[in-house]
């Protein structure tokens, strides 16, 4: 802590290792420890200008990041990764990943935490509500949603254009909008949901249909073109054992994460035979 207090910043690297994260069995908890954490805690109390790096290979608890000026997760970067990892905090490379998996505060948040089978069975309850759309289901706010990323610049949502009627069967293509307002270049991921309010059919609250990635310089607006492919609207019909579309009214929703969509529009589905 005396280190990191005199230091102009402080970089802290934990993470998990094949005794808590192996493929051949499962996690029974999503904690780093509370050895690393404390480490963690210890830094960011000597200097706010602390960036704390992850290595892991899922989700993990992370109790302190809001006490460290930045998170940087590495996953497993490999025999590279020292030389990667320095590109990044020196701001050569900007960090792009988003996040593929909704990380909760707690293990005990997570819409599903049983995955042991009693008396031999194990029931699939959430059904379709998995990943991201089983937060949305139970109105609970994670710590990091499924696509969150931060790079360093930061970016405006400013339009989302659809057309006004699509055709069931067919592609949809999504236009979005955004602008740079940071003093650096940057790439951003815009990422497309779908939501059905009123189906027929259980649907999650919204689901990920699709995405593109755009680079602009600052002050720069750029145009996102999203393809949404015919099967992210299809539903499946136990009784005709077929892919089926609902006609009617869908919404479409653009923004940087499952949990930031700060543009929305309706689309008008018609049936395959109809203009």
């Amino acid at each position: 802590a005396r280190a990191a207090a005199a230091a102009d910043a402080a970089i802290v690297v934990v993470g998990t290792t094949e005794h808590g994260e192996c493929e051949g069995y499962d996690r029974t908890a999503l904690t780093l420890g509370s050895t690393q954490d404390a480490l963690v805690r210890a830094v960011a109390a000597g200097n706010p200008r602390t960036v704390a790096v992850v290595n892991s290979g899922g989700p993990v608890e992370l109790p302190w990041r809001d006490a460290v000026g930045a998170v940087l997760l590495a996953w497993f970067p490999g025999q590279e990764g020292g030389g990667g990892l320095a590109d990044v905090l020196f701001g050569h490379t900007e960090p792009g990943g988003r996040l593929p998996t909704t990380w909760p505060a707690v293990l005990a948040d997570a819409p599903v935490t049983r995955t042991r089978p009693a008396d031999g069975r194990l029931p699939y309850d959430e059904g379709l509500h998995i990943g991201h759309r089983g937060w949305l289901r139970h109105g609970r706010t994670p710590a990091y949603w499924f696509g969150h990323g931060l790079g360093y610049t930061a970016w405006a949502y400013e339009e989302l254009t659809v057309p006004p009627q699509a055709r069931a069967g067919d592609d949809l293509t999504v236009r979005v909008r955004v602008r740079n307002t940071g003093a650096r270049a940057g790439r951003e991921v815009v990422q497309v949901y779908l939501a059905r309010p009123g189906s027929a059919v259980e649907r999650p609250v919204r689901w990920f249909a699709g995405y593109t990635a755009v680079r602009a310089w600052p002050g720069e607006t750029v145009t996102a073109t999203v393809r949404v492919p015919a099967r992210a609207l299809r539903h499946w019909c136990v009784e005709e054992r077929a892919w089926h579309t609902e006609e009617g009214r869908w919404r479409v929703l653009a923004g940087r994460s499952a949990g930031e969509v700060p543009l929305v529009a309706d689309l008008e589905v018609r049936g395959p035979g109809t203009g």
